[in-house]
């Protein structure tokens, strides 16, 4: 019996495909460079946290968190997000949020919707809460897996009971730390063929029909 469903956010309870991205759009900037060179692991998540946060202040040397807060206010629930998780949690499942992105938006779903906790990545600040340039990592891009494990573990939750859903490759290592694999609206092929499951458009209510206990 599932006990514990994981998300990804972005792409999956964000309608967005990277909340990284999204504020990068708002300042008129790309990271297209440091992902790339991410990839060929030339540098590691600290560093690529703390260049996509440089791209800000090049912009606005004394741009605050609030003023990130706000821009990523802008975010849209993915559709159907709201119903999917009211529906786990009235069936008695545990939701955790578990992403690379930035906390600012997950702080916000997490409240929003009312679930049990979430882990993503955040902005240093300086004491008057300007961006110090670093990041604060806490999910590793490549190893979301390994917050699974001891999200479940903290819960008292076995790897039988754990449910993950994500969108892209970088989610198969959630879906290796479950019983279960959901790949929603997949975005590459790596996703699409590690995962158990495959739920194809853009509402999330979809997922509900491969969980136990929920309908």
């Amino acid at each position: 019996m599932t006990k514990l469903v994981v998300f990804d956010m972005d792409g999956v309870l964000a309608d967005v495909d990277s909340s990284w991205v999204f504020v990068h759009r708002k300042f008129g900037v790309n990271n297209d460079h440091s992902l790339h060179a991410y990839l060929r692991g030339e540098i590691d998540d600290r560093e690529f946290i703390r260049r996509d946060i440089e791209l800000w202040r090049e912009k606005d040397p004394g741009i605050t968190r609030e003023v990130i807060r706000k821009m990523l206010d802008d975010a849209p629930l993915m559709n159907g997000a709201e119903e999917t998780v009211s529906t786990l949690k009235e069936a008695g499942h545990r939701t955790v949020i578990v992403s690379a992105g930035i906390d600012l938006l997950s702080e916000r779903i997490c409240q929003q919707l009312d679930m049990d906790m979430q882990f993503a990545n955040g902005l240093g600040t300086d004491a008057h809460d300007r961006l110090s340039g670093e990041g604060i990592l806490r999910v590793r891009l490549m190893d979301k897996g390994n917050t699974v494990t001891e999200t479940a573990r903290r819960l008292g939750i076995g790897q039988k009971d754990i449910v993950s859903v994500g969108n892209s490759r970088y989610d198969v290592t959630m879906f290796e730390a479950s019983s279960l694999g959901i790949a929603f609206s997949p975005e590459d092929e790596e996703v699409r063929a590690r995962a158990d499951i495959v739920v194809e458009g853009r509402d999330l209510r979809r997922i509900l029909d491969h969980i136990d206990d929920v309908r």
